[in-house]
């Protein structure tokens, strides 16, 4: 066996391997892009990474491999997602476009580096949502939506007034008025427990007609 082919097919072994262990977490964690996806971008990086280098030794390669950060882009894209006010799907697209990296890392010989890469990338993704959950239960945002009929326009006041009781501060206001109801919008941020004390109190008032957020 030719010394060159031997080599790319150590690259495409890497890249089924650490794609597989990234795609892993991905997969266990129920995200769109999962274990296939994640292991298609890591051999496809190496793969354009590989064929860059044996086409031309020179413009060519900076080329395909601007290009395959482009084109990932586009991809990782995809897997945002807005439901509710919140976006969803950014820990999914970082983790596309860093396979894509990691792939070219492994078609640019680099398999040392890239397997400690792949190593930080791990610890980010098991180790670092404890320490997210931390800091969510210290300072969460949240938008409320809650309506009620015109007759009771002083909800308002008690609302912000039970805001503030739960040092929840308010970052933005929105009020849409109706025939029969009005909708107010509440942006807001502050301490889980007092977003939970705020909802409970809020799901006992019987002039509520609803609420979202």
């Amino acid at each position: 066996m030719e010394p060159i082919l031997l080599q790319n097919l150590i690259k495409l072994g890497m890249a089924v391997l650490i794609g597989g262990i990234v795609g892993a977490e991905r997969e266990f964690q129920d995200k769109a892009a999962g274990f296939r996806t994640i292991i298609l971008i890591t051999v496809g990086s190496t793969l354009f990474t590989i064929f860059s280098l044996s086409m031309d030794p020179g413009f060519t390669q900076t080329r395909i491999a601007a290009n395959i950060v482009t084109g990932i882009g586009f991809l990782g894209a995809g897997a945002i997602v807005r439901e509710r006010g919140k976006i969803g799907g950014l820990t999914t697209a970082a983790t596309i476009w860093l396979s894509a990296a990691l792939g070219m890392g492994i078609g640019a010989g680099e398999l040392v580096f890239v397997s400690i890469a792949t190593l930080v990338i791990i610890v980010v993704l098991l180790i670092f949502p404890h320490l997210e959950d931390r800091i969510d239960r210290v300072r969460e945002a949240r938008t409320y939506q809650i309506t009620f009929t015109t007759g009771k326009i002083n909800k308002i006041e008690t609302i912000q007034q039970l805001l503030s009781e739960h040092s929840l501060f308010t970052l933005e206001q929105h009020l849409t008025k109706s025939e029969a109801t009005v909708e107010s919008t509440w942006r807001t941020i502050g301490t889980m427990k007092g977003h939970e004390r705020f909802v409970e109190q809020m799901l006992k008032d019987k002039d509520i007609r609803q609420m979202t957020y």
